[in-house]
């Protein structure tokens, strides 16, 4: 029995092509700071498309705690009255994340330069992650931290009364605590500078120059070189929050391997930080198209039109693409069973450690449905057996891993025989529309059991 209930299994079937518009949930990252910028902008920011999950939910409840109005319109579309950088009220109430660690981290940032007192709680897990990783830098500002043995919550942060502005060499990578260093630095004056060795997720840089913040990035040799200026006006914006590129993957996928598909993602994510399977997949020779590029709120995105490709090319990923990438490298090893040649993936020993042993777990299940692959510790390479060479027909474990239950469900769209996974209830901790979605599209997935 899985962490979810009993197991549910799940079976893909080839057969009708996948045509139509695949709508696709909106970026998290996004989401939550899409809140929390909207809450220190001066006036309406509107935002369309916003993961209405439980973590932006619980972010969106803080900022209300912390003075800022927020509504949802019946249509989707959320409205929050902003109270400028500095504008924090002090919270009467205990602010709950659940579970986001995005959630808690950037907000305890965000409040760490007001003059304002907060307490932070969240679930079991929550509770259990140590957050000295954000009070060490918040503490340069002048905030103090009381929280329990380890660093962890609940806790009650003071933030600072007369903050000054930090130079801060992020330790690790980590997008959480580079983006509450800088949003912490919104508040102080002067110029706070942010270092980081290797580049993370930009999405607050950019997100933060959208609302009109001044802000710089440079490459030096000491890294990645940050500058914010401090107490700027941020502008209310109009936010159109991108379509999750993770999520993207797979309706993307099923259409390259799926003879006769015409799949089109509107409004995806195009960060280069994050869309790196999509260079690899031109690389490959996909048939993708990129139509109406623009802007939304500081991210590139376009709309993404993805045909049936029958002469895809195995090729060599370049391991300094990893980062941008490494969540998609599952369903990736499935286009790749559909190519022709062997494709190469170096340099992913994060695999390794990720929700499952995710090689371990791919090369299992492609050998399973007559897929040739040979892993190592940090590489697996995977032999095409061209667009209808995949037998299919066999049964794969997903490890409680979505991403590898939902690869799967898109290998058997374009297999020759049906391909099942043990356990598909995964599936809807990051995309519980998947089948519904796929459904939609004129593809079959079926629950067969459970």
């Amino acid at each position: 029995m899985s962490s979810h209930g009993a197991p549910i299994p799940m079976t893909a079937h080839p057969g009708a092509p996948l045509s139509g518009q695949a709508d696709v949930p909106g970026d998290k990252s996004i989401s939550h700071r899409s809140l929390i910028l909207g809450a220190l902008s001066v006036g309406e920011t509107t935002v369309e498309g916003l993961l209405e999950g439980q973590d932006v939910l619980d972010t969106a409840k803080a900022m209300q705690a912390f003075g800022a109005e927020v509504q949802r319109d019946d249509d989707g579309t959320w409205h929050i009255h902003g109270v400028g950088v500095g504008g924090f009220a002090e919270p009467d109430q205990v602010i709950d994340c659940g579970n986001s660690g995005t959630g808690v981290r950037l907000i305890m940032g965000a409040m760490a330069s007001s003059p304002i007192t907060a307490t932070f709680t969240g679930d079991a897990s929550l509770n259990g992650r140590p957050m000295a990783r954000i009070t060490d830098p918040i503490a340069l500002f002048g905030a103090q931290s009381y929280g329990r043995s380890g660093g962890r919550l609940p806790m009650t942060i003071t933030g600072a009364v007369d903050p000054v502005p930090v130079r801060y060499t992020v330790p690790m990578p980590s997008a959480q605590v580079k983006s509450a260093v800088l949003l912490a630095g919104l508040n102080a004056p002067g110029e706070t500078v942010v270092i980081e060795k290797e580049a993370t997720r930009d999405h607050t840089e950019r997100m933060l120059a959208g609302f009109g913040a001044e802000i710089s990035v440079e490459e030096t040799i000491e890294g990645r070189v940050i500058t914010l200026k401090g107490q700027p006006e941020l502008n209310a914006q109009h936010i159109v929050v991108p379509r999750d590129p993770s999520s993207a993957a797979f309706p993307v996928c099923a259409a390259l391997v799926t003879p006769g598909s015409d799949v089109l993602v509107p409004n995806i994510g195009l960060n280069p930080t994050r869309a790196g399977l999509y260079t690899t997949l031109q690389e490959m020779g996909a048939d993708l198209t990129f139509e109406n590029p623009r802007e939304e709120g500081g991210e590139p995105v376009a709309d993404l039109r993805a045909r049936h490709s029958p002469n895809m090319q195995g090729i060599t990923v370049p391991p300094d693409r990893a980062a941008s990438m490494i969540d998609e490298y599952p369903v990736l090893s499935v286009v790749a069973a559909f190519a022709h040649g062997v494709t190469e993936m170096p340099g992913v020993k994060e695999l390794r450690v990720k929700e499952s042993d995710r090689i371990a777990a791919m090369a299992e299940g492609l050998r399973a449905n007559g897929v040739t692959v040979e892993d190592g510790p940090d590489w697996w390479n995977v032999t095409g057996l061209g667009p209808d060479g995949v037998p299919g027909g066999g049964t794969c474990r997903s490890f409680l891993d979505h991403r590898i239950a939902m690869s799967f469900m898109v290998m058997g769209l374009g297999a020759q025989n049906p391909v099942s996974v043990d356990d598909g209830g995964p599936i809807a901790t990051s995309f519980p529309i998947f089948e519904g979605l796929i459904g939609g599209l004129g593809g079959r997935i079926e629950r067969t059991g459970g």
